[in-house]
């Protein structure tokens, strides 16, 4: 079998690093994608494999990685997106999108499409980290919802931005899935990693003081597992269609990312969103 390359966002520390760790433990050429220079840079070195560093507040920066992507690698196995945050305050982005939605789910998006014609090429799998927050978000939630660009509650535009990220991964199989593309979504658990207490989000917060009573919360390592099994080779025994996954089942998503009207609408939207940023 020849050496994959698989490209995973945010993964300079929590469950991308963890993930990097053992899918190049198992052969692959894992490419460590990350905002932080020196985290980044410290996980490509102790793994000895290729990384991009590369903001999401900042739109322009993912075309340059996508740019990056093309030029040093013909084929690329897995894409995971797997960067995202909540952040302390409300905020807009440098290209004027609320700060979570953009880094969570537009530059996701944007990447992801950049990258399309040598993911068809490569019959690629692409991987989205959700979150089962995405149930929290009330029923009767809207595309324009799910796109309002200004600031809100940073845990409501992190469910939303979630939601988006499960109609996304649908709406990749209807598009791409008889070119040979597959696609899903994941729920990795909480986990007990930087995420929570850098984003200054007090729910998180609560939560994390939670786990460390031994209450709630997993390690990055645990909730890895997801993430690396459908990354896994092609002989695993299954090609998932767009479907949401927690604990290697399909699980139950928020209402409205089963209707295929409303996952076309949001990736049409999106992509008139993030082309004229």
């Amino acid at each position: 079998m020849s050496e994959r390359t698989i490209v995973i966002t945010g993964s300079s520390d929590g469950v991308g690093a963890a993930a990097a760790r053992r899918l190049a433990a198992a052969g692959d050429n894992v490419v460590v994608i990350g905002r932080s220079v020196s985290k980044t840079k410290a996980l490509a070195d102790e793994l000895g494999t290729d990384y991009l560093c590369s903001d999401f507040s900042d739109l322009a920066q993912v075309r340059t990685l996508a740019g990056d992507l093309r030029q040093r690698y013909r084929r690329i196995d897995v894409l995971a997106n797997n960067a995202g945050s909540v952040f302390a305050a409300d905020g807009l982005t440098v290209d004027g999108f609320d700060s979570v939605l953009q880094v969570n789910y537009l530059a996701a998006f944007l990447l992801t499409t950049l990258l399309m014609d040598v993911l068809v090429a490569s019959k690629a799998r692409i991987i989205c980290t959700s979150s089962s927050s995405q149930r929290l978000v009330r029923p009767g939630v809207s595309v324009d919802d799910l796109l309002c660009v200004m600031p809100v509650r940073p845990t409501v535009a992190y469910g939303r931005s979630k939601i988006a990220l499960v109609m996304f991964t649908r709406e990749l199989h209807r598009r791409y899935g008889g070119l040979g593309v597959s696609a899903a979504s994941f729920h990795p658990g909480f986990v007990n990693s930087n995420f929570g207490p850098a984003s200054g989000s007090r729910v998180l917060k609560v939560m994390e003081r939670a786990h460390s009573e031994r209450l709630v919360g997993i390690t990055p390592e645990a909730a890895c597992d997801q993430l690396v099994w459908l990354a896994a080779d092609e002989s695993q025994d299954f090609e998932p269609a767009g479907d949401y996954f927690v604990k290697r089942r399909v699980g139950r998503a928020h209402r409205i990312t089963y209707d295929p009207r409303h996952c076309d609408e949001l990736w049409q939207r999106t992509a008139t969103l993030v082309n004229r940023s």
